[in-house]
Order: C-alpha cells, then structure tokens, then sequence
C-alpha cells in the first residue's frame, strides 16, 4: 500500500507519497499524469540520499481541486510547490523537476521563489523566458486563424471538453498516451484536423498498450480521473492569458539556479511552436545538461525511467 500525506499548503491540501532523508526533490506531474508518473523513480531518489515528495498537483487525485479556472494560474501552481518546500524542508531550499506542465510550473516556482529553489529540471518542455505575448495568441495565429485544431485550443472550451474526456475516462487515456508516445504509428496524432473537431477525432485506440504503460498503471490511472474528473486539470490551459500577464512582472530576471532539461528526440513539444532549444540555452545560464533521448517521444520518465533516472541522479549528486 502507498503511504501518503495530506500537506496543508496556503488554500489547498496536496496529496503526496514522501520518501527517504536528505535534500528535498520536489517532483511535479503534467497533463493527464499523478503523482504516479514517478513511480520509477521515487525510491531511486530516497536511495540515493534524498527526499523524494511526488505529488497531486491541485485539480487531480487526492489533493483538493477548486472549481474557478483563476485558482489553476501559474502564479497559484508556483506558490503549491513553494508551500510544499517551506512545510518539508523549513529553511533549506529544493531541487523541483517537473515533466509536460510541471516542466512550466518548475521553471516558474525557481523564478518566482529562488529562496526555496536551489536547482531545477524540466522534462519535455523548456524555458524560453519571459514571454512577448501571451501562448493564446501563439495559438491563434499558428492554427486557430488558419482553421487548424489544436489541442490546447480544444482543451480550453470549458464544458466541452471535460465532457468529452470524460465520457470515456478509459478510451482517453489511452488514446492521449499512446499518440504522444514513440511507439504511435505515423499519424496517430492526425496534424490535419480542423477547428470544431473531436479531440479524438481520427486518434487511433491501440489494440496493445504500449510496453511501458501496463493495464496496472492504466487501471490506476482511470480510477483516479473517474474520481477526480478533468476540470482541474484542463483549467491549467484556461489561464494562458493570466499566466502572461503573472509573468511580466518578472522581466529582467532570469532562472539562476542549476538547470537540467531532458526530452525524447521524437517529442512533438519541442517542435510545435518551432524549435525553443536555442532560446532556452540563451535563458539558462545555468544550464548544467541537455539530454535529447533517442526513440523516446512525450513520456519522458515513463518511456525512458533508466536514462531519466541516470541523468538526474548525476546532476542532483553534483550540486
């Protein structure tokens, strides 16, 4: 059985598994993940000589899930892990590693909170600083003008979307990690697809799981989404234009702290809205790794635990 605890942080109760003695490695999930995502590599961490606290980001799991879209800001998510740091390790700042939406949340918390962040990792999505303008209007001019579906955009239709995720809680799940993962034939995420489509449209479910994801771990998955629901979690792409203007307050500053990014070479991110690598080795000056992970797509650490786990536990032991 898991042991978790219920950390009272600001105006939300997070859900976590906290393992080990030692420095403290915050680890932060993204869309549609757990605390779960890093069930590989939690005990690694503690064995090396760290506390590792994986947990529910607020809208998903067992932590507290508030209905208005405003509480799922950059800023609110920032201040959960800033909160979660000061209550575990009182006094001593943490490593934050953070993969698809926790890889922002991450990036954010070591900008916002350098007092509680003494290094910070990024799987799948980099940092390219201070944005010019806010990601819905990226968007807008990339697909939505042109009448092209997006993802994000789709994600955004508040009602719409929960209802169709969650009319088959099962079928998206694995749809969503299959098509974003190496093992997708070509095409499974279709780049074609119009504005006003399915998020599934066209979206294949596969006949097989692919090998790092059992029916174990998606079972886990569907009961706590049946619980949960996608509200939370979708209300993170809700806040594009909060977050952009959250950010501004911070231009001039850049992420001090030890950095590490790792990606799969075949991870639709990092291409979507051009390549960001450049950027993001300009605003890390810190920047102590870059890994691109061969054969490897979105699922960094469910795909790669063995190269994910190497790479980082190298970096944490040189701080």
């Amino acid at each position: 059985m898991t042991e978790f605890r219920q950390i009272k942080v600001g105006e939300v109760s997070l859900r976590a598994v906290v393992k080990g003695e030692g420095p403290l490695v915050v680890l932060v999930h993204g869309f549609p993940d757990s605390w779960y995502s890093w069930r590989h590599l939690i005990d690694p961490i503690a064995n090396a000589g760290f506390t590792a606290c994986a947990f529910d980001v607020r809208g998903y799991g067992g932590s507290d899930k508030p209905h208005a879209i405003k509480a799922y800001g950059l800023e609110q998510l920032a201040n959960d892990v800033a909160g979660l740091i000061k209550t575990l390790s009182p006094g001593q700042p943490a490593a934050v590693v953070g993969h698809d939406w926790g890889a922002p949340i991450a990036w954010t918390t070591a900008l916002a909170h350098p007092d509680r962040v003494r290094a910070v990792a990024g799987l799948s999505v980099p940092y390219t600083g201070i944005p010019s303008c806010s990601a819905s209007e990226i968007i807008n001019e990339l697909f939505t003008k042109k009448g092209k579906f997006f993802y994000m955009h789709a994600f955004a239709a508040e009602r719409t979307a929960e209802n169709e995720l969650e009319a088959d809680v099962r079928g998206s799940l694995r749809r969503f990690f299959y098509a974003w993962s190496a093992d997708a034939a070509p095409g499974a995420w279709p780049d074609d697809k119009k504005v006003g489509d399915a998020i599934f449209f066209r979206v294949p479910d596969p006949a097989k799981l692919p090998n790092w994801l059992t029916e174990d771990d998606l079972n886990y998955y569907v009961n706590e989404f049946k619980n949960s629901g996608f509200r939370g979690p979708l209300n993170r792409y809700r806040n594009h234009d909060r977050d952009f203007h959250y950010l501004q307050a911070f231009k001039g500053k850049r992420i001090e702290q030890p950095a590490l990014f790792i990606a799969g070479e075949l991870d639709r991110v990092l291409t979507m809205f051009g390549d960001r690598l450049p950027a993001m080795r300009a605003e890390l000056p810190n920047l102590q790794g870059l890994h691109l992970l061969p054969g490897c797509a979105h699922w960094t650490h469910h795909e790669r635990p063995e190269a994910v786990e190497k790479h980082l536990l190298t970096w944490l032991r040189a701080l």
